[in-house]
């Protein structure tokens, strides 16, 4: 062995590392330096093998009580810089439970979606049951089959979105004529086509409601969107009259503004019904005194309707002889912005939680 160990200078020169350590990290380097495989000890140890004998039995013992004590010292002060750690760390995410709960905040319907279930929660209640169709449509159960004829406006492509073109066979229920003829694929740009959809299915008596999303190649202003949703309703049986459909929709208005709201039928011009009207509601904000929100008239737009034309009930097949019936179409868009006064039906989509709230 190159020198003797002296005892006293190594747990001097240990002592003085030791309290000079003031970081986990630093501990670990010191235990590296003195009791790692390359540490000072552990190299005297391992030259007690080149001593004698009787060195070996006067510093061997003196070495191994050494490195137990670095050892157990190192230790003591790691596990004390830990609990230190641990205690910051305890400290700083510390739950006062005295402090007062946070609010959660509950989730709510769209807007849209309270009116639309509020539409049909009332027809539901008028004996009228739902229909659902594809967003997805042909042109004949779009345009055609509700007598809108080929130069009709609504089918240039800047109100109508087109997907393709092709030939489709049409097949319908106890039409004889049975032909092959070029139509579209498109979607749909009102709910109508599921009405012919449900006459080619079943037979009178029937009165459904269908709700749903359509689209327009429209620009997007305050009160035009590409995509909305409308409410149309069909009812059709023998001698069918507009008398019911002015009680129908009457008792509607009542049920959902007001039960002293007023309804006005005025003549109005749809292909698929005949005769037509567009009904107006008295403004419930001034009640018919005229405001800004009925620009001083007195009365608000709200929907259209008619006696459904016998071409749409010979396109489905219906003898329009035997059967009669009127439909009706609205804006869910347009009564929301109505029955909670918005003037900007972007609004309805924009996701503001300050204006989705107040619902």
């Amino acid at each position: 062995m190159s020198a003797q160990p002296d005892r006293e200078a190594l747990l001097q020169e240990f002592s003085a590392h030791l309290d000079a350590a003031q970081t986990l990290d630093a501990i670990h380097e010191l235990k590296i330096a003195w009791v790692g495989r390359k540490g000072r000890l552990t190299h005297q140890l391992k030259e007690l093998g080149q001593m004698s004998i009787e060195d070996r039995r006067v510093f061997g013992p003196i070495l191994n009580q050494l490195k137990l004590h670095m050892d157990q010292a190192l230790t003591s002060k790691e596990l004390t810089f830990i609990r230190l750690v641990q205690q910051e760390t305890l400290e700083q995410d510390t739950l006062d439970i005295t402090l007062p709960g946070g609010v959660q905040t509950m989730g709510r319907i769209h807007p849209l979606m309270q009116v639309m279930e509020s539409l049909v929660t009332i027809f539901r209640s008028l004996g009228f049951v739902v229909a659902d169709g594809p967003e997805i449509e042909s042109e004949f159960h779009n345009f055609e089959a509700l007598n809108v004829p080929a130069d009709h406006p609504a089918r240039d492509m800047q109100d109508t979105f087109y997907i393709e073109r092709g030939i489709h066979q049409l097949t319908l229920p106890n039409v004889q004529d049975r032909a092959a003829t070029r139509e579209g694929t498109l979607l749909r740009t009102h709910t109508s086509p599921v009405q012919v959809r449900v006459m080619e299915k079943f037979t009178p008596p029937l009165a459904v409601i269908v709700p749903g999303r359509v689209y327009r190649h429209e620009a997007q202003d305050a009160t035009h969107s590409a995509t909305f949703h409308q409410l149309e309703g069909l009812l059709v049986d023998k001698n069918v009259s507009f008398a019911e459909l002015k009680g129908t929709l009457a008792r509607f208005a009542q049920l959902f503004f007001a039960p002293n709201v007023k309804t006005r039928f005025r003549p109005s011009f749809f292909p698929f019904t005949e005769p037509s009207a567009q009904i107006d509601v008295s403004c419930m904000i001034c009640n018919g005194a005229g405001c800004r929100i009925c620009k001083n008239s007195g009365w608000i737009e709200l929907m259209g309707a008619g006696m459904v034309n016998p071409n749409v009930f010979k396109a489905v097949g219906y003898d329009p002889g035997l059967y009669s019936g009127f439909a009706f179409g609205m804006g869910v868009e347009r009564l929301a912005m109505i029955k909670y006064g918005v003037d900007d039906l972007r609004a309805f989509y924009e996701n503001d939680i300050r204006f989705l709230d107040q619902f």
